[in-house]
């Protein structure tokens, strides 16, 4: 269903009943987000569009949202109201700040306590989680191939290893699919997180490799600085441990590296096709959001580089991938690094902000 802009805010009243002061938010291709009055109280209404996909990921974020709902103190907005057969739904407007300066670590927290809201009785209400696979592997070999840098038999059958844990991964963790800047809000009474399109139950690790992988899914790449990136790697496991009385299970390196693996993780997910962006980068360069394809790619190296040099398990891949990075330095030596420092995320902070009062399904639904 596609509305011209001009008869949204009609089709909108129509479907929801009084509305008053609708105003567009900024929101990806896939999805339509206004603020509104509604009753005299602030809403957000957000309706899921575009791809074929467009019904699974209502549902996913409808579950998702309802699953989060557990946790106390709150760590999503409140659904207020949906209307599946147009994929909307009516959320608590959250009121949200610039993140301070030690982000990360509130984040990190607030992200565990997110994964630790579903266990094994919850396995079936979302998609599992889907790892790289063969087919990641072969494209990054052949980009080590273009790169000049022989893989061995060895670094293959680590790699394999890689590939096979990623696979049964164990955990029951409720993945947001997208634990982005701006996907992350800054309220008062602590973090909230929006946007669960592709929410999936799997092992937590996944999602708390971002902070070191520079947000693999998302416009921004940052790279969090080390010291930050300890005390909230520690503040993540703490966090877990209070919520399930459990260590987190999985390996931080497994889940960087399946990352790097991930040639569709230097695009948008509009342009996640089949398409070989790993080959592609060897060609030409190009900017996503505050990064280019190289650039994320450099930091990757690096990172599986490091996290895996004192492991023997890893040995041949933490070689290679030093290598290629010192290649693309080779071919490339303007490649700047990833800044530091965590972009505004001042769209997410327009998505979603008290909603106080339940809403009627709609009435006239055309």
């Amino acid at each position: 269903m596609g509305w011209s802009r001009p008869s949204a805010e009609r089709h909108l009243r129509a479907l929801l009943g009084p509305v008053t002061r609708l105003r567009r938010l900024t929101s990806s291709p896939r999805s339509r987000v206004w603020r509104a009055e509604m009753d005299g109280t602030t809403a957000v209404i957000k309706q899921i569009v575009g791809g074929t996909d467009a019904d699974l990921r209502f549902q996913r974020e409808v579950t998702a949202l309802r699953l989060a709902a557990r946790a106390d103190p709150p760590l999503v907005p409140e659904i207020l109201g949906t209307d599946p057969e147009h994929r909307i739904l009516v959320l608590e407007h959250l009121d949200a700040d610039d993140p301070a300066d030690g982000w990360a670590v509130d984040y990190a927290a607030a992200l565990a306590r997110l994964h630790a809201t579903t266990n094994a009785a919850d396995a079936g209400t979302l998609p599992r989680w889907s790892p790289p696979g063969p087919g990641d592997l072969d494209a990054f070999l052949r980009l080590a191939d273009r790169l000049g840098v022989t893989a061995s038999p060895t670094v293959h059958a680590e790699f394999d290893g890689v590939l096979d844990r990623l696979g049964h991964a164990p955990g029951n963790a409720l993945l947001h699919g997208d634990p982005c800047p701006g996907n992350d809000l800054y309220t008062r009474d602590g973090v909230r997180f929006v946007d669960f399109e592709q929410a999936a139950l799997g092992n937590g690790l996944t999602e708390l490799a971002y902070l070191r992988i520079a947000f693999p899914t998302c416009w921004c790449a940052a790279a969090t600085p080390s010291p930050l990136l300890r005390r909230a790697e520690e503040a993540y496991r703490v966090a877990w441990r209070a919520a399930t009385g459990t260590e987190p299970q999985g390996d931080l390196a497994d889940a960087c590296t399946g990352w790097l693996l991930r040639g569709d993780a230097l695009v948008e997910r509009a342009r996640r096709d089949g398409t070989d962006h790993l080959a592609r980068a060897t060609h030409r360069d190009w900017r996503w959001g505050t990064a280019t394809a190289r650039q994320r790619l450099l930091h990757r190296l690096g990172v599986v580089g490091e996290i895996t040099a004192d492991s023997t398990d890893f040995a041949g891949i933490g070689g290679l991938t030093a290598m290629m990075r010192r290649r693309m330095l080779d071919r490339w030596p303007t490649l700047q690094p990833l800044s530091p420092s965590r972009p505004s995320g001042h769209h997410g902070r327009q998505k979603i902000s008290v909603f106080r009062r339940s809403w009627n399904r709609p009435r006239n639904p055309p």
